[in-house]
Formats: structure tokens, sequence, C-alpha cells
């Protein structure tokens, strides 16, 4: 019989394992999102208890089942146009603004998850530069990072079912962007596929090997870490931001533990946060 409960140690011990590698803080109280996303790995590795397998994961004994306790606790699904507003603001403001001074947009999503803010900041470039064609020699790269190896090589196929269409996703923007795929899902298409870049990064290590955007997408993440973490993370970000250069957070977050680095810019609707020069 295996069994799925966390003992009170096991978990204090997971918590502070969790965030030592990931940076992202457990609650008192969260056994049972621990035993939800990793119940499955018990019955993959044929391990007797929960207990058991934090202890192997903890150890590093295992290299593969790290791996895979570090997915699946990291791991969120989200959706397509996520708050909508940072993407009108992208087409309507923020890209005819910078399209009228430079050639070249980096652009960069970070904890981009299953993909599809990446690839909703690409379909939004291209409106943009359907509405404004004098726009269309603009060089945009969007770069996307994840702490999951697993899930950013399932990012790059592009495909996705049903369930995860219907979430925030237009049925023009669906007709548009996308193509039917020989295993039955839909595949982004491969104008948009074309832009995004996935890549491997923790958002507790250096970035400086990253480059410097014009744009950052750090969304409905930095609710996870701890306030000095937090700190870290937003000062780091503003070092690979150009002068003036635009961070949007999600609609619960802010820049509070790292005001000095930048300043707010209220719009109607939304905000985002502008580096200070």
């Amino acid at each position: 019989m295996v069994n799925k409960d966390v003992s009170p140690d096991a978990y204090r011990r997971f918590r502070e394992f969790l965030e030592q590698q990931c940076g992202i803080v457990l609650g008192d109280n969260k056994q049972y999102l621990v035993r939800s996303r990793l119940a499955g790995l018990l019955y993959e590795h044929q391990l007797a208890s929960m207990d058991e397998l934090l202890g192997v994961a903890i150890s590093g004994h295992n290299r593969s089942l790290l791996q895979q306790v570090i997915d699946a606790m990291t791991t969120n699904e989200t959706l397509w146009f996520r708050d909508s507003y940072p993407f009108d603001l992208l087409i309507n403001q923020i890209l005819p603004e910078l399209a009228t001074k430079q050639r070249r947009l980096r652009i960069w999503s970070a904890a981009c998850s299953s993909g599809q803010e990446p690839y909703s900041i690409g379909m939004s470039v291209l409106e943009f530069q359907r509405k404004s064609p004098a726009a269309r020699s603009l060089s945009v790269e969007i770069v996307a990072t994840d702490l999951s190896s697993n899930m950013l090589k399932k990012c790059e196929q592009g495909l996705y079912d049903e369930l995860s269409l219907s979430r925030g996703l237009s049925a023009d923007r669906r007709q548009r962007y996308f193509t039917q795929h020989e295993s039955g899902m839909m595949q982004v298409s491969p104008e948009v596929r074309r832009m995004v870049s996935f890549r491997s990064l923790n958002l507790l290590h250096s970035y400086s090997m990253m480059g410097k955007f014009d744009i950052v997408f750090c969304r409905n993440v930095l609710i996870y870490f701890s306030t000095e973490i937090k700190q870290k993370i937003l000062q780091q970000i503003a070092g690979q931001l150009q002068p003036g250069g635009i961070l949007f957070l999600g609609a619960s977050e802010s820049v509070a533990s790292a005001a000095e680095s930048y300043r707010m810019v209220k719009c109607n609707p939304g905000l985002y946060y502008a580096k200070k020069d």
C-alpha cells in the first residue's frame, strides 16, 4: 500500500530544500499541494511513501527524480493573453513608440511556464505589424525562460490541446495562428514559433548571459518568493533592462522591494514599470 501522506518533519525539510533550490516558499499547510503534484511519481519510481520520495529527491542521489520533482512543483498552467491589458498596450502604445526609435527589439518572458505568454507576445507583435506596415522591418526577438527543462521542450513544439486553447484564446486568433497537427493537437504557426527561443534559467541565478532587453514580462511568479528573493530578482531584471526599459508584473505584484530601480507608469487600463535612467 502506497502512503501518500507527508509527515511534518518531511514537509519541513522539503520546504527548506525547495526554497534553497528554486526560491519558492511553500506555506505552512500546503501538504495537499505536494501530494497532488507528486503522487504520480510514487508509482513511476515504485516508492512506498511520499516521505521516501521526498527524502530521495532531497538527497540528490537520483537526478532524474530530483528534476521531475522540481518540474512538478514549479510548473503552472497559464492563459493566452492573460489579463489582456499588457498585450493591448504592446499593440497600441508600446510597440508603436519603440518602432519609431529602433529597428531591433528584445523581449523576455521570464517563468514562461507552458508557453502561452511568449507565444501571445509573438502574436501581438504580428498584429501590430499588420496594423502598421511601415513597422514590418522591425526585428523582434522573444526569449522565453523557465526552470523546467521538460516543459521547455514541450513549449518549443507549440502543441496544445483543446482545454489549453479554450483558456483566453479567441476564435479569430485560433484560426489565424494555429494549424492542425498530425497528433490531433493544434500547433502554433511557424511564423509565431520562429520569433521565440526557449532557454532554461533559474531566476535565483545570474542573468548576465541573457543580454539586454527592451521589455520584460515577469508575471505571477514573484508571489512564490520571499521578500528578500523578490528584491534580488527585481534588481537583477533592472540590470538587464535597457534605459527606460519596461517591466510587466502580475496584477497582484509590485516593485515595492526594489522601488529605487523603477517608476510606475499608469495606463488605462493597467500599468507597467519603467527602469529609472
